[in-house]
């Protein structure tokens, strides 16, 4: 064996021993692993769509999904892989990482995870998500690393993404849109963001979660080879009393892309789903959600949450015509099953009517609201 074969040889143990040694693991603890997942079915009903409504509307598959849950000591594994139609980008993972619980308050999360921006998890109610949703603002997740503390009064999450989902690795390839989180895509990728939050808890009958959030990081664009910004700042509030729950939220977000000559810099591409859509660079959003939980007997039905969820997206170009939304509707439980039942409605939203393409972007000034009636039915195991 060479010298420089026995340097490696030492080498690579003592790296790892001085990674790993710090995180204990007992040798007597067992792996354990827990399999889930959700077969979903969707009944849909949209007022701009004529043929459908002369057929009293659409039923069928929407998703099923795996989530694979696993510990060993204090690493455990988070991981959710999905499957939809063709039409809404196929499958692809949800998120993945490996965690590491320092302690009860303490963990660290590497990979797919959520993006700390915002109420978390989600910032609605309803089978649609809210406004922010469709801008990638709600239950995102980057690849990347992200310290939480979950304490008695405070909560704080730190995080480092070093880029969106990568489905492809080309040298300039773009990034593809088939994906669960919306996320620039185009001639610009995300790069290098860093992310805080912090959250402050106080009150037990009446609890109140006082939040603040704040992202930076870069747009790469891959005709300029040059790197551009986006930033984002939120101020988001949780309200519980008994069965009642209150969420507030208002967000800036800036893009500042270093696009090629000629392109507009007042619009960026994001996508999801498999289909790309056109966005404002720089937009403010505001966001309320309403919900109360009944807990009822009735046959198999245990509970019944009603709920409505509202979204304004105001664009800071003057000529650009706003987006709203709105959602009112009922969640059933019935044991695993859980019934999603809304009315969707949305001004230059482009999941609900009007033209997909820039509903988001320029929109439409002389558009009318539109709306979908959608039953979302899926067993959870």
């Amino acid at each position: 064996m060479t010298q420089k074969l026995q340097y490696k040889k030492f080498l690579i143990p003592l790296f790892l021993f001085i990674i790993l040694g710090p995180l204990k693991v007992s040798a007597q603890e067992k792996p354990s692993l827990d399999i889930g997942g959700a077969l979903r079915f969707n009944y849909n009903l949209s007022s701009w769509k004529d043929a459908q409504k002369d057929r009293g509307g659409d039923f069928g598959y929407d998703m099923f999904r795996i989530n694979v849950n696993g510990t060993y000591g204090d690493f455990y594994i988070d991981a959710e892989y999905r499957w939809y139609s063709e039409a809404f980008g196929g499958s692809f993972l949800k998120q993945a990482w490996v965690g590491y619980r320092f302690d009860e308050k303490n963990e660290l999360q590497v990979g797919l995870s959520q993006v700390p921006f915002g109420i978390q998890q989600y910032n609605s109610n309803n089978w649609f998500f809210n406004l922010t949703y469709y801008m990638g603002l709600e239950d995102d997740h980057d690849m990347g690393v992200k310290f939480l503390h979950e304490g008695e009064k405070f909560e704080y999450d730190i995080a480092f993404y070093k880029n969106a989902e990568e489905l492809r690795f080309g040298n300039t390839t773009e990034a593809s849109s088939s994906r669960y989180s919306y996320d620039v895509v185009g001639r610009n990728k995300e790069a290098n963001q860093v992310n805080g939050k912090i959250i402050y808890k106080i009150g037990e009958d009446f609890k109140h979660r006082f939040g603040a959030s704040a992202q930076f990081g870069g747009l790469y664009n891959l005709d300029t080879e040059k790197m551009g910004t986006h930033s984002g700042l939120a101020l988001h509030y949780e309200f519980f009393v008994k069965n009642w729950n209150l969420k507030l939220q208002a967000m800036k977000i800036d893009h500042d892309p270093e696009n090629a000559e000629g392109e507009t810099n007042e619009i960026i591409q994001m996508g999801a789903y498999g289909a790309p859509y056109a966005v404002a660079s720089d937009f403010n959003i505001y966001t309320l959600a309403i919900s109360k939980s009944v807990p009822v007997k009735l046959g198999p039905v245990s509970n019944l949450e009603f709920y409505n969820d509202f979204g304004f997206m105001d664009k800071d170009v003057d000529s650009f015509e706003d987006s709203f939304m709105n959602v009112t509707g009922v969640l059933v439980t019935a044991g695993k099953l859980y019934t999603y039942i809304d009315y969707a409605a949305g001004y230059n939203q482009s999941w609900l009517g009007g033209n997909f393409v820039d509903d988001f972007a320029e929109g439409n000034p002389n558009a009318k609201w539109e709306a979908r009636f959608n039953i979302n039915i899926g067993y959870y195991f």
